[in-house]
């Protein structure tokens, strides 16, 4: 009797298994066809980040700069640095990659200070970084050269002065011998009269507006 007992007792338990099992099994497969077949990746998935989508902006984009700080013939030298922002975002197939605002850096590439009788002043300058994406990244930009106007015509003019100007126009204009003779004559009075206008420098003052064009693509991650 005592045998037949665990006989009905592990027949019970076999059978309760056979009815179990299947229904978990019914129950996995109805989670993972609600998910698409796949498993459930709620905890995963909220814990991945995107990474950010690189973007290239091609080369002769314009970069439209803000300066920051003044920079002038007289006292910038090549190599000196500056900063500005943007005041246009920069846009590539219709959307900003940049934001309007953004931060730029620049140099300048040559500077030179005007010559009293002879050198006009120049200066020369380009973007080499803009901010972008939570970082700096290196750009190359055409330089935005200025050169003040030549001292000559306005020296010659001051040389020929008072009576003589009529003949010095003249000679410049036909290519006579007028104008030597108009420069000769009043030649001393000239010099002083050249000297008194002094120097005649390039200012760029802060909040200038400039315009540079990338003479490289640049590949930036915006936000």
């Amino acid at each position: 009797m005592k045998n037949r007992n665990y006989s009905l007792l592990a027949f019970a338990l076999i059978v309760a298994a056979a009815l179990y099992l299947p229904g978990c099994s019914r129950n996995g497969s109805n989670a993972n066809s609600a998910n698409g077949g796949q498993p459930d990746s709620s905890s995963a998935g909220s814990s991945a980040v995107e990474a950010p989508q690189s973007v290239t902006i091609p080369a002769g984009t314009e970069l439209h700069v803000i300066l920051g700080t003044t920079i002038d013939s007289a006292r910038s030298q090549a190599g000196d640095s500056f900063e500005g922002t943007l005041s246009q975002p920069v846009l590539v197939g219709g959307g900003a990659v940049v934001p309007r605002d953004a931060r730029v850096r620049g140099t300048v590439v040559e500077a030179r200070s005007s010559g009293r009788l002879s050198k006009p002043a120049f200066l020369s300058v380009a973007i080499t970084a803009i901010h972008s994406g939570g970082a700096w990244v290196d750009v190359h930009t055409h330089p935005v050269t200025l050169e003040g106007k030549s001292h000559k015509k306005r020296d010659i003019v001051a040389i020929g002065g008072g009576s003589a100007l009529g003949a010095l126009i003249g000679g410049i204009a036909g290519g006579g011998k007028g104008a030597a003779i108009g420069a000769g004559a009043g030649a001393g009075a000239g010099t002083v009269g050249a000297a008194a206008t002094g120097k005649k420098e390039i200012s760029l003052p802060a909040e200038s507006h400039l315009t540079f064009r990338l003479s490289r693509s640049v590949t930036v991650q915006p936000r």
